[in-house]
């Protein structure tokens, strides 16, 4: 039995499958339902749990050097949550885009995470390193 770290088995399924360039998206809970990529919703209530704690337990166990996120996150969101979203990013490179284009990444990924956060625009795409 697993004590630490993930333990939502659909989760480190996931994980165990994402590959060298990979890329796995980690999305708010109004993100669309993409029927064709592998979701693993773990949305509670909103706000539980965020995109940020995800990301952080997603980055535990994985490499990432590439990061993107919506152009629309900076427009609609005040500098003290692009900090902390820079804070949990810290080290990796992220290219915001706008968001249209954001969503055409999401097909080629290996899998979705959808979370119960409330943050406009929170969805990033994490390519694998």
């Amino acid at each position: 039995m697993l004590n630490t770290g993930i333990l939502n088995p659909q989760i480190l399924s996931l994980l165990a499958r994402v590959r060298h360039t990979n890329a796995l998206v980690i999305a708010d809970r109004g993100f669309p339902f993409w029927p064709m990529i592998e979701t693993v919703d773990i949305s509670l209530v909103d706000g539980v749990p965020t995109v940020l704690q995800v990301l952080a337990a997603v980055r535990a166990n994985g490499s990432y050097n590439q990061a993107y996120m919506a152009r629309e996150f900076q427009k609609s969101n005040f500098k003290i949550m692009q900090r902390k979203f820079a804070r949990g990013l810290k080290g990796i490179p992220v290219k915001f885009e706008p968001h249209v284009e954001f969503k055409k990444r999401v097909p080629g990924a290996i899998g979705l995470i959808r979370t119960g956060d409330t943050v406009q625009y929170a969805n990033m795409i994490l390519i694998s390193g």
